[in-house]
């Protein structure tokens, strides 16, 4: 039985409309991850954005719990239930059915011979103790002593300390006595006889800022349901780990240890801490999340390398992980496409990560246990530090580890070594760019709906306003100054997929004075564009778009073969991870694993200068998601799209869902130059490139760079000219140097029983060259010289053959003219400040020879 189809069907059976599981980096910046099937809803509960038609939804929510507030990382592989990744089947209700309709759906699904089709006599649910209303409906499906009721702990559920919450009801499967007995496995205790398979909030309350709860006008309802724990009951299995959902994975892991799998084993866990990892990994990575020393990319290095240091407890001592993505794409590749499509690129980013970690593990290790052997009852800060910082232990790789031992870490100290190394960052790149944060939005969503945006045709035309906000994004009724307006059908593209907001003027019927465009966003779908000037609501106007907006759409389309360019050269694991189109420039940031050769960059530039020069027709066409994706139409993950997309095609060489403005023919974009390519973080480069008129500008300032060089150099063939200015000033080196030479000191060692000495200033030469002559010339010698340069001093020291070592020498008597320095037995070197004590240096340097050659005899 496929229950996740099965699921998703039944709902929309019932009216729901089926919405694809959201990216693992959610829209919110108060979320590391995606934890539950609410979190793309989240603005509709909270009342932030209109509720949708039909106003209820079904899900299989992707979800990671490895960061922030909700992490289960600790306990994954140790327990039946944890995971780091893991599906949440739900069904959501923005204000429609409620409570009766819930728990009948929820019954019937579990129940039902079509659907789970699990025994009545095993389920048991919970609801709050003050829920009668929920107690008395679930007595219709349910006999009475099946139903217990628990305070807020248990059964209370709240987005946090403010906002939309309610009570919660929860559905429990039976295991069976006979399997579990310990004093825990009761209902309400932590064993695993009665496990919670579904969770159904009903968010009925508004908490305020004094924790008072205040009934909602429109009650809604969230349920949760995890895929693996239904799946291991269905399957008859007391452990997630156990279904056909990971065993797989188990058992590719045994083949590539030697030795199968095996619950009872003492290295068990390891196993299960792999297969589960592999699961995070792999999709944080075909997401778009790359390997990174802050914020996602952190947490990201955190599961690999702690699944990596699982697979050293098991033997393996060279990159393993990446050789089990096909396992895992067998087992989620058909429902998860985009899983199949980039496990080449899973695969190369694994194992990049895998060689730097391989590299350093064995000596972190080593460290590791000497400071066991030294430590009484705390593990050393400085030494957890040393971990990190030296051999790339993230923190929670080093207390897992010495939570096996039962050994306490000294954090305090390991905090402080962070603090003093860097702050962290988390910014992260957005790409669908809605600006809505807070504001009238909403307000304005429910008068208007949406603006028609007619800058796909024109780029003017006669409108209307119909409101306007203040900077502070508050509706009033006029602005003379800064703010921002709606207009009923506007030309104004507003910011989204790369592309910047266009600029332009609006001026009001009857006037001569013109507002300013500063700029256009999107807000829950609107077009609004930031304004300075004067304006009213209702005012008949003429919207003009600033004509830097054809340099964007050059820049816009030469993206999009950008980017096919580096699929068709690197490969198809090629997926944007990032852009920016303005009127002078467009920058793309792209999975791949290693910088671009020259070579490549090249072929990547002439590739879209081809299809440039073939005048290929832009093609635009508007069709469901569905038709587009069958089309071949590249979707970029996390961009949000409606039923309807406009798929942009430029012939066979670029088909993408795009939302954005564009040239009518490859022709107008004119020369195409990459002008950059950069490292943006681990698996992530970037291409910086010009057209249209700022390359017609680059080229003239080169042509003019040209120019300035051909009269430099006195030569119209530049390369010629710096040609011959290398052949002159190397000749000129050459008797630069014959002159210093012919001015070069004579240099007569003194005996000193029987080393040849020489100590003594020269005014001319390089004293390194020097020395190494006289190495050269005499079998045994101790030489140091002394060269002033300006206002500073120059000194070396050789030996050979002697007792004297060279660096000690030169410690001694650097000081003497203000310096320091020092290097090996046979040769160092030094510099100072004082070149009027060289007369003095020499005399001690005498004296120190001296001493050593007496002691050596």
């Amino acid at each position: 039985m496929d229950i996740r189809k099965s699921f998703l069907e039944y709902f929309q059976s019932k009216g729901h409309k089926l919405v694809e599981s959201s990216p693992l980096v959610p829209d919110d910046p108060t979320l590391l991850f995606t934890n539950a099937g609410m979190v793309q809803f989240k603005n509709i509960f909270t009342g932030d954005a209109p509720v949708p038609n039909p106003p209820r939804a079904t899900s299989s929510q992707t979800c990671i719990r490895a960061g922030g507030k909700h992490n289960d990382l600790d306990n994954v592989g140790y327990t039946a239930r944890h995971h780091t990744f893991f599906e949440m089947l739900g069904n959501f209700s923005f204000g429609d059915y409620f409570k009766k309709e819930a728990i009948a759906y929820a019954w019937e699904f579990v129940t039902g011979s079509e659907y789970l089709a699990l025994p009545v006599e095993k389920i048991w649910v919970t609801v709050h103790d003050s829920d009668d209303e929920a107690y008395d409906l679930w007595k219709t499906h349910i006999s009475e002593e099946r139903i217990m009721r628990f305070g807020d702990k248990d059964n209370f559920w709240q987005m946090g300390d403010t906002g939309p919450c309610g009570p919660c009801s929860e559905i429990f499967y039976d295991q069976g006595e006979e399997h579990f007995n310990s004093p825990e496995d009761v209902m309400g205790g932590e064993g695993d006889r009665f496990l919670e398979i579904w969770n159904l909030v009903f968010m009925q309350y508004e908490r305020d800022e004094k924790g008072e709860l205040h009934p909602l006008p429109k009650p809604s309802i969230d349920t949760g349901m995890g895929l693996e724990r239904v799946v291991a009951i269905k399957e008859g299995k007391f452990n997630n780990y156990h279904s056909s959902l990971f065993m797989p994975l188990l058992d590719a892991i045994g083949k590539l240890v030697g030795k199968p799998y095996d619950y009872d084993a003492p290295n068990s866990a390891s196993y299960r801490v792999i297969a589960d990892h592999v699961r995070s990994v792999s999709f944080l990575l075909a997401q778009g999340v790359n390997f990174d020393k802050e914020g996602r990319g952190y947490v990201l290095r955190r599961i690999m390398r702690r699944a990596i240091r699982h697979g050293y407890l098991l033997g393996l001592r060279e990159p393993f992980m990446y050789k089990l993505v096909d396992a895992l794409v067998e087992v989620m590749g058909d429902h998860y496409g985009y899983l199949k499509t980039k496990s080449e690129a899973i695969k190369t980013s694994m194992k990049l990560e895998e060689e730097r970690f391989f590299d350093t593990i064995e000596a972190g290790i080593k460290l590791f246990n000497q400071e066991l052997e030294k430590m009484t009852d705390t593990f050393n800060g400085e030494v957890a530090f040393k971990l990190y910082d030296t051999f790339g232990f993230p923190l929670d790789l080093t207390e897992d580890m010495l939570r096996e031992k039962g050994i306490k870490l000294d954090i305090d100290t390991f905090n402080a070594k962070m603090e003093a190394q860097k702050a962290q960052s988390k910014a992260n790149w957005k790409g669908t760019g809605d600006a809505a944060t807070s504001g009238d939005f909403k307000q304005l969503k429910e008068q208007f709906e949406v603006n028609e945006f007619v800058g796909y045709e024109t780029t003017e035309t006669t409108t209307k306003v119909l409101a306007l906000l203040d900077e502070n994004f508050k509706q009033v009724d006029a602005i003379d100054g800064k703010g921002w307006v709606m207009l009923e059908k506007t030309p104004f593209y507003a910011e989204s997929g790369g592309q910047v907001g266009d600029r332009g003027t609006i001026k009001v019927a009857g006037s001569s004075e013109q507002t300013a465009v500063k700029d256009t966003k999107k807000f829950l779908d609107m077009n609004l564009s930031e304004v300075e000037g004067k304006l009213s609501v209702g005012d008949e106007v003429e919207a003009v778009v600033d004509q830097s907006r054809a340099e964007v759409e050059k820049h816009h389309s030469a993206t999009h073969l950008l980017h096919a360019a580096l699929r068709a050269i690197l490969g198809e694991h090629i997926s944007q991870a990032g852009s920016l189109n303005d009127d002078k420039r467009l920058r793309f940031d792209f999975s791949h694993p290693k910088a671009m050769t020259a070579q490549e960059l090249q072929k990547v530039e002439d590739w879209v200068n081809d299809k440039i020069q073939r005048a290929i027709e832009r093609k635009t066409e508007v069709m469901s998601i569905e038709e587009a994706k069958n089309s071949g139409a590249l979707a970029l993950f996390g961009e949000k799209y409606g039923e309807k997309v406009r798929v942009v095609s430029m012939g066979d060489a670029s088909v993408e869902l795009c939302g954005g403005t564009h040239v009518d023919n490859t022709s107008r974009i004119g020369l195409f130059m990459v002008t950059k390519e950069s490292g943006v973080s681990a698996g992530v480069r970037r291409i910086e490139a010009i057209c249209g008129r700022a390359a017609v500008e680059k080229v003239k300032g080169l042509r003019s760079e040209i120019e300035q060089i051909k009269e430099e150099v006195k030569n119209q063939n530049p390369i010629a000219g710096i040609s011959k200015l290398k052949e002159e000033i190397k000749s000129l080196k050459s008797e630069l140097k014959e002159a210093l030479n012919s001015s070069k000191k004579e240099l007569t060692p003194v005996d000193v029983n029987g080393i040849n000495v020489i100590v003594d200033e020269v005014q001319a030469g390089d004293i390194k060259e020097m020395i190494d002559e006289a190495k050269n010339k005499y079998d045994n010698v101790a030489i140091m010289l002394f060269q002033k340069k300006g206002e500073k001093v120059l000194l070396a020291a050789g030996s050979k053959n002697t007792p004297v070592k060279a660096g000690d020498w030169i410690k001694s008597i650097a000081p003497i003219v203000g310096g320091g320095g020092g290097g090996r037995p046979d040769f160092a070197q030094a510099g100072g400040k004082k070149p009027e004590k060289i007369t003095e240096a020499i005399e001690e340097a005498k004296t120190y020879l001296a001493e050593v050659l007496e002691g050596g005899n």
